[in-house]
């Protein structure tokens, strides 16, 4: 029998888990890690809860399933980046930073980690996941990058895991205001514009070049 000609219940079977991880996605982000319940993953996804268990043990592993599918990716994609940029590290961290917002910060994505910063404390298991296997990664990448920039004489010497927080804390804000007070701000923050300023101030500062001694980047 050709796969054309399949049952529609056989050709479905494959595509299921996806259908899960996507129905559970919207769900964690709509209700939050404690609200969202298995059976309605289930319902959204137009399975049943015991078709739910076939692929996923309980609801912990239906999130990292989540996080693996969805951000674990991206986090890849950008070590890809950083290792194979041939450029000034300005313009690879300008090209991170707007990429960040691009795949996670600008999509639902982003309501993951409003999610893991609202409910870590009270999921412990969950949080040290999200932690090794986002957060962790996610900060030696930023470490990288910044240790490119001054290796090649770009970046002038800095404690980078100090550096890497601040260039870690705006972006969160970003994210969180996006996902919990878009609505309530008469005029809300454009992202293109929030991130170029952010840029230009953590590369050049706030203080004057020295007459003579312009910025480089």
């Amino acid at each position: 029998m050709s796969s054309d000609t399949k049952p529609r219940w056989e050709r479905r079977k494959d595509a299921r888990p996806q259908e899960l991880l996507a129905a559970a996605l919207d769900l964690f982000v709509e209700r939050g890690y404690a609200a969202t319940r298995l059976d309605d993953v289930a319902a959204r996804a137009g399975v049943s809860k015991g078709t739910l268990y076939l692929y996923f043990a309980n609801k912990e592993e239906l999130f990292k399933a989540v996080v693996r599918e969805n951000v674990v990716p991206v986090l890849g994609e950008a070590e890809d980046t950083i290792s194979g940029f041939e450029g000034h590290s300005a313009d690879l961290f300008r090209e991170i930073a707007f990429g960040w917002w691009e795949r996670i910060g600008a999509t639902k994505l982003a309501g993951i980690t409003k999610l893991m910063m609202a409910e870590s404390h009270n999921f412990p298991e969950v949080a040290q996941f999200y932690h090794d296997e986002v957060i962790s990664r996610g900060n030696a990448m930023i470490v990288s990058l910044l240790k490119r920039g001054i290796a090649r004489g770009e970046f002038r010497p800095v404690d980078v895991d100090q550096a890497m927080n601040v260039v870690c804390a705006p972006m969160l804000m970003l994210m969180l205001w996006r996902h919990a007070f878009t609505a309530c701000r008469n005029e809300p923050i454009t992202p293109e514009a929030y991130l170029s300023s952010f840029i230009d101030l953590f590369l050049h500062g706030l203080l004057v070049p020295p007459a003579g001694n312009p910025a480089q980047v």
